[in-house]
């Protein structure tokens, strides 16, 4: 790197940014975690590549590099908190949980709008690069994304998407017990993904699942889950198995998060269903639909695995919304 040209700190605060001479190989430690950090995992290395780039090419200040690097390092963080390593693993719904997360730690709506658009330059490059063939952040729009509350789907929207698999095939089998299992525990992708046959128990009708933090919770199976999940274990078990994971592909190996997304986007249009239908939808409408029929906040919490239950309470915001409307539409003196 030529003698003049700018380095900019990867770990400064986005408030009160100078242009240090702070090298891009190695991040301060700033706490225990760090320091058994030999090497930059896989995220961090591109961030260091993209950041190099923009230096060269971006034409912005160093106090905007230094402050969008910095926002970029919490995005990965986030990410990597929640089990995922490697760029092609990242969905739209990724971002979107962040950028609530931010909110919710009590960020302005103009701080969360600069790391969306900082989140937005680091895709970007990661497709000019040829890295990802896809940009998960594209079509987010500043002011809409961090004004509005969860999308859920209704009860018979749930009900037109979970009886779309085929169950006179093997794939069939998988998908309804992923569908139904997914809506009725109200699971993360990531947590869907990877859960081991030994987490769930028929018998007992509970699944046992290790979310953020590495925290265990147990959350209950409904009747039609228990159903769907063991005519697929029954088709599993004829099946050369790889990966010890409830939901596998043909080949045995463990259904990735995209392999779920593309599950839950093939089934939502065949259930000619309008809306743009997320795998995270379903957690929602499962949070939702609980409230909706009087379940105890604190229960809902548990079950989500929400350590702060302020997050569950923006479900809470979307029935009243629901309330609210279907008072204005129906009350005769509204």
């Amino acid at each position: 790197m030529p003698a003049d040209s700018k380095k900019i700190d990867l770990d400064a605060a986005p408030e009160g940014v100078s242009s240090g001479a702070v090298s891009f190989a190695a991040p301060s430690v700033e706490n225990d975690a760090d320091t058994e950090r030999s090497a930059p995992g896989p995220l961090e290395a591109l961030l260091d590549r993209y950041m190099e780039a923009s230096v060269f090419e971006s034409g912005l200040s160093d106090k905007t590099l230094s402050a969008y690097a910095a926002d970029v390092r919490r995005y990965l963080r986030h990410l990597e908190e929640n089990g995922i390593e490697k760029p092609q693993d990242i969905l739209r719904e990724d971002i979107l949980d962040h950028l609530i997360a931010l909110r919710k730690d009590g960020l302005s709506a103009r701080s969360a709008a600069r790391h969306l658009s900082a989140i937005r330059r680091f895709h970007r490059h990661l497709r000019e690069e040829r890295i990802l063939d896809r940009d998960p952040s594209e079509g987010f729009d500043s002011p809409h994304v961090l004004k509005t509350l969860p999308h859920v789907l209704s009860p018979g929207e749930v009900e037109r998407l979970i009886a779309g698999p085929d169950s006179s095939t093997s794939e069939g089998i998988r998908d309804a017990a992923l569908l139904e299992l997914f809506y009725s525990c109200g699971l993360r992708i990531s947590e869907l993904a990877a859960l081991p046959l030994q987490g769930i128990s028929l018998e007992e009708g509970m699944v046992r699942v290790r979310g953020k933090g590495l925290k265990v919770r147990v959350v209950p199976l409904g009747r039609r889950a228990i159903e769907r999940v063991a005519a697929w274990l029954h088709v599993r078990a004829g099946m050369k198995a790889i990966e010890g994971t409830v939901f596998i592909t043909k080949r045995g190996r463990r259904i990735s998060r995209t392999g779920v997304w593309m599950v839950v986007k093939r089934y939502a249009r065949a259930a000619n269903i309008r809306q743009n239908v997320t795998p995270h939808m379903l957690r929602h409408s499962f949070a939702t639909h609980l409230l909706d029929n009087g379940a105890d906040l604190r229960a809902v919490q548990e079950m989500l695995g929400h350590s702060d239950i302020a997050t569950t309470q923006i479900y809470t915001h979307v029935s009243v919304e629901r309330l609210a409307r279907a008072h204005q539409d129906f009350h005769p003196r509204a």
